[in-house]
């Protein structure tokens, strides 16, 4: 019974880990000042992308943090980061969840999406960036090291076929 338990443990652990090498993005090559450089799409995300009338350069706004909707002022961290559309994105309903990585460490916030979850779906790849012109994703000047603090709690999500 021991060996048995023993067993499932390590198959759960390795399919945990398997799962998260998945959905979670690596390998992303840093620029000088810390923002990440360029990188692939996965043919995967493209092909659901094709899939769901998703074109590059559509746009859709999007709460940059779920757990701060509708904040005057965001402060947003280095790492892992769950967004919400606050309009349609094709055939992604407002309300979906967007989940990605955000780097702080340039002089402007860097946000890539990688997993789009629909309210009644599952969890798919995807390739969007956030973006604001007249740099309003940039930090403000009492962001500390690996946080960005921004005004405002939205941003466009923009669809692409790479990060550059």
């Amino acid at each position: 019974m021991r060996a048995t338990a023993t067993a499932l443990s390590i198959i759960t652990t390795v399919l945990l880990v398997t799962s998260s090498g998945c959905t979670t993005p690596g390998g992303v090559a840093l620029r000088s000042d810390g923002s990440p450089g360029p990188q692939e799409c996965p043919e995967k995300a493209l092909e659901v992308m094709r899939y769901l009338k998703i074109r590059v350069g559509d746009a859709a706004l999007v709460e940059l943090d779920a757990n701060q909707i509708r904040s005057r002022r965001v402060t947003l961290y280095d790492g892992p980061i769950e967004s919400m559309l606050k309009e349609d994105l094709g055939t992604l309903e407002a309300t979906t969840r967007l989940y990605g990585k955000v780097w702080t460490s340039g002089p402007q916030v860097v946000i890539r999406w990688y997993q789009a979850h629909p309210p009644d779906g599952d969890e798919m790849p995807i390739c969007a960036v956030a973006r604001l012109s007249e740099d309003q994703m940039q930090k403000r000047p009492e962001s500390k090291p690996g946080t960005a603090i921004l005004d405002g709690s939205v941003a466009a999500a923009y669809v692409v076929n790479a990060f550059r």
